[in-house]
């Protein structure tokens, strides 16, 4: 970065990392850089914070500009201050993660982008700026989450099958779950209520449970 750069008092940004379950994947929703150092890489989705607007409100925005949604959970994940980050400007970024139900059609109204599509986190592409390591952290965050939180409920429908429910923690942690003892222990916590119904399909039907609460709650899960 040159001299005169570096003289100069930083921006603040904030970079969104989403999360949803699609198709029996972990996605991850990018962006490809149309222009710059960076044309054609993929990113997460972010932008410099306006004079006025806070951090959160920032990052809400940004999820509800490229996704449509709302009101999903999101978490202040880490600062990432590298001057050199940015080829551009000495750029902070404020990241967050967020976890949506699922993988709605992104619209693409920013002229700074090509593309807007989900990436299956296992094999994502050589990314801009430093956000392989941001979705390195972000990952990292959300399989820790799952131990000791309820957070799982973002990223199913209403109602779901105990089946269902442990895919989801499997596809997070990258590993297979004791049947027996995830169910019991994920019954025992009082997390779930029968809805009184079942899930028919090619294999036997499945009871459909409900999180009692669909708010963040601090629990030993795992």
């Amino acid at each position: 970065m040159r001299g005169t750069d570096r003289k100069r008092a930083p921006t603040v940004a904030v970079d969104v990392v989403i999360f949803t379950i699609d198709d029996g994947e972990l996605k991850t929703l990018l962006v490809q850089v149309k222009d710059g150092p960076f044309a054609k890489r993929w990113a997460f989705p972010g932008g410099l914070v306006p004079l006025g607007e806070s951090l959160e409100a920032a990052a809400t925005r940004e999820l509800s500009e490229k996704t449509g949604i709302r009101d999903v959970y999101l978490e202040q994940l880490y600062t990432f201050g590298d001057p050199d980050r940015d080829p551009h400007a000495h750029v902070v970024s404020v990241a967050y993660f967020a976890l949506v139900p699922h993988a709605v059609r992104p619209p693409l109204d920013d002229p700074k982008y090509a593309r807007v599509e989900w990436h299956d986190v296992r094999h994502l592409p050589r990314l801009a700026y430093n956000h392989n390591s941001v979705a390195e952290y972000a990952l990292a965050r959300l399989r820790t989450k799952l131990a000791y939180s309820n957070i799982v409920y973002s990223l199913l429908p209403p109602e779901f099958t105990l089946g269902e429910l442990q895919r989801v923690y499997e596809l997070i942690l990258g590993r297979s779950l004791d049947r027996r003892n995830f169910r019991k222990k994920i019954v025992e916590l009082g997390l779930l209520r029968a809805v009184g119904r079942q899930r028919r399909g090619p294999h036997r039907p499945a009871a459909l449970y409900r999180f009692t609460r669909r708010s963040p709650v601090i629990v030993e899960v795992l």
